[in-house]
């Protein structure tokens, strides 16, 4: 596996809350581990709230002593939440607070996936980009109801609305995905910062484009910043080596 990861604080936001992890080599029971979150909270706990959770479960998995992905992965975001929701408990400062959350790791060829939030796991291949996680917001759940149109003024006003965040209550639930790679195959995690500002086509075409995994990611952040960089932009671009695939 090789990947590249980077976060930047944008053109607007005088603070970065997003927080990246990733790791190509293994991590505890995984073979990798690629993490994105974004927090949310005013003064600076949303910054608390995204560390606090990645920081919780790398070192979750590094203990564990489970074997299946997804049920290592479940076991990390639901302790990691609950911590991170007693802290929001007992500290006024840190009140409201959450972070979204998209995590994958792989076993040979297979993707394991858990989002919670709108926070994004994109698989680019063959030039398009396919968008893995669902988003728990509002206006995808209209959208799923049909009440409102994707892409529209509606729509587009009302983006930034989650419906589900770690750490604003004592359970969440992630949502799973399993993905099956193929040769050529690149996995884009992102926040919200990068897919507000730049579409998916654009994207699809960064990515597919030539250069290294770090020349792509940091296309990608220059694209999110020259189109307003409204938010912290976070990318990691990973991709299994030829011998993993073949």
């Amino acid at each position: 596996m090789q990947s590249f990861a980077v976060t930047d604080i944008g053109m607007v936001r005088s603070m970065n809350q997003d927080f990246v992890f990733a790791s190509p080599e293994r991590i505890g029971p995984l073979e990798d581990l690629f993490l994105v979150a974004d927090g949310m909270g005013g003064h600076r706990a949303g910054d608390y709230a995204s560390r606090f959770l990645i920081e919780y479960i790398v070192k979750s998995v590094k203990t564990s002593d489970g074997k299946a992905p997804v049920a290592v992965l479940e076991r990390a975001i639901r302790l990691g939440n609950r911590e991170l929701y007693r802290d929001a408990v007992e500290k006024e400062e840190l009140s409201g607070m959450g972070t979204t959350l998209v995590a994958a790791s792989t076993e040979g060829t297979t993707l394991y996936v858990a989002n919670i939030g709108d926070s994004r796991l994109y698989l680019v291949r063959r030039g398009k980009a396919y968008q893995v996680t669902k988003d728990h917001s509002y206006v995808e759940e209209m959208v799923a109801a049909g009440k409102m149109v994707r892409g529209s003024r509606e729509y587009l006003s009302q983006k930034n609305i989650i419906t589900r965040a770690a750490g604003m209550t004592e359970r969440v639930e992630a949502d799973f995905f399993e993905v099956e790679l193929e040769e050529g195959d690149t996995i884009l995690l992102c926040s919200d910062g990068l897919t507000n500002m730049v579409d998916n086509d654009a994207i699809a075409k960064i990515v597919s484009g030539g250069g290294s995994l770090e020349e792509k990611g940091r296309r990608l952040v220059d694209a999110a910043n020259e189109n307003g960089g409204r938010d912290n932009i976070t990318v990691i671009l990973a991709e299994l080596d030829e011998k993993e695939v073949g």
